[in-house]
């Protein structure tokens, strides 16, 4: 049966225009602020349309919330042995997905992540965002150890993960040079020796 090259090579090129809307958008929030930039400026330096950059982010708030790091670290969780408890896959899932970004997509997730930590209306938008990280992880974890995703005990471990995940952020809002891997593995050890202090 033929490959359709086609269709990889038009996945790649939104992939390509995205990431470059994102990208200059970043830059742009950096260095005039987030409110002080509008939807036409990063239009008219990114050179798209404006039905393009509505098509890959409905809103201004998109172009930070949206992320495209949950299925790098579902794929990451998979491939770890099944030897490891639950923490200690998720934390080498993260270590490896963070590996395998090239420095400029670490630096946008650095972005994005103070972004939302400075933002009001960012910050409020990223509580779905947990929501859906949470059910995320809930799925994941739940068919790792066969039982229902929306078990108590599930949705528990779930939510802690998110808010390590949660604790990492704030130390970088606080420190922005912190390196976000390692920030995010120490909130993840924490977990992992029981929250003791």
């Amino acid at each position: 049966m033929p490959v359709d090259r086609t269709t990889g090579l038009r996945e790649r090129k939104k992939a390509r225009t995205r990431a470059a809307i994102q990208s200059h958008a970043l830059r742009l929030f950096r260095e005039q602020g987030y409110d002080a930039t509008t939807v036409t400026q990063i239009i008219e330096e990114v050179e798209v349309s404006e039905s393009t950059f509505f098509r890959y982010f409905p809103t201004k708030a998109d172009v930070v919330l949206a992320d495209e790091f949950d299925p790098v670290i579902v794929a990451a969780f998979r491939e770890q042995p099944m030897e490891m408890n639950v923490i200690q896959a998720l934390r080498a899932a993260f270590s490896q997905a963070f590996a395998r970004m090239g420095d400029d997509e670490r630096a946008v997730q650095e972005d994005r992540m103070l972004l939302v930590m400075s933002v009001p209306e960012l910050r409020a938008g990223m509580l779905d965002q947990f929501a859906q990280a949470m059910g995320l992880l809930a799925e994941i974890i739940a068919e790792r150890t066969g039982r229902l995703p929306n078990e108590v005990s599930v949705r528990t471990f779930a939510g802690a993960v998110v808010g390590a995940a949660m604790a990492a952020m704030f130390t970088i809002a606080d420190d922005p040079s912190s390196d976000i891997a390692v920030t995010l593995d120490q909130s993840m050890a924490c977990l992992e020796d029981g929250l003791r202090l």
